[in-house]
């Protein structure tokens, strides 16, 4: 896959949540490749570490890696603080950490609930509310909120999953709003069927299966993590300097 280059990238503070793996760490990739300053959030310490490793053979500069629960909004509040302290002003702020797990509606209990909307939802408000006073500061940025096609197709097995990630285009679209006469621009992304590692071993094991849902699609090749680095990476840059408040699907045209 051939990657655009955009020269604006290049030395600016980029931060993403949940960049260890899957679609997180192909932001991290692709923004390292971009040459641009890159921090990422992750529970996972042991694939973050050799996420960095990995990065800075490739593109020279290594990302720093912050271990950070997001859940817990002091310590994501902290971690933030490092990467500020460390790197300067974000311009990018990716929010792309979340959690996908099914669920039957009448099982769900109000302490599933609320940890539903706090590892796909509030850890997102919170990021922004931490980073928009340095976007401020220097005068411009872009969030991209990560969302899903779950809430556009409501995805039955899905409940909490699909609220929460409806509540992000909303979140963006006040976010876009409020903070657009400061250069701030806000969208979203809403992924349709990428089989990262741990969507095969969780919940798509038969191949046939993805097969089978490809056929839906408008195009049927697969929907990869590059294709939502991509966009991401599009939307980061002064390319798309007048576009916000918008909610993107790359979803091979899924029906």
């Amino acid at each position: 896959m051939t990657q655009t280059t955009y020269a604006d990238l290049a030395d600016r503070v980029v931060v993403i949540t949940g960049g260890a793996s899957g679609i997180g760490a192909a932001f991290v990739r692709a923004f390292a490749a971009q040459g641009s300053h890159v921090a990422f959030l992750d529970l996972d310490t042991q694939a973050g570490e050799a996420l960095a490793q990995e990065v800075a053979k490739t593109s020279g500069t290594a990302p720093l890696f912050v271990p950070c629960d997001l859940m817990d909004i002091d310590a994501l509040r902290a971690a933030l603080s490092k990467v500020h302290a460390s790197l300067g002003n974000a311009a990018v702020l990716v929010n792309n950490a979340a959690n996908d797990q099914r669920q039957v509606l009448s099982d769900v209990t109000p302490g599933e609930f609320d940890w539903m909307i706090g590892v796909n939802f509030k850890h997102v408000f919170f990021a922004a509310q931490a980073v928009v006073p340095q976007m401020q500061a220097r005068g411009s940025g872009s969030i991209i909120n990560m969302s899903s096609i779950a809430w556009m197709r409501g995805a039955p097995g899905l409940p909490v999953y699909a609220g929460a990630k409806a509540a992000i285009v909303g979140f963006t679209n006040s976010l876009g709003r409020k903070f657009g006469p400061d250069r701030i621009r806000v969208n979203a992304i809403a992924p349709g069927m990428v089989i990262t590692e741990r969507q095969r071993r969780l919940w798509y094991p038969d191949e046939q299966v993805i097969t089978e849902m490809r056929t839906r699609q408008a195009i049927p090749d697969a929907v990869t993590p590059e294709d939502i680095a991509s966009m991401a990476v599009y939307l980061a840059s002064d390319a798309s300097q007048r576009i916000t408040c918008q909610c993107f699907r790359v979803d091979g045209g899924l029906a």
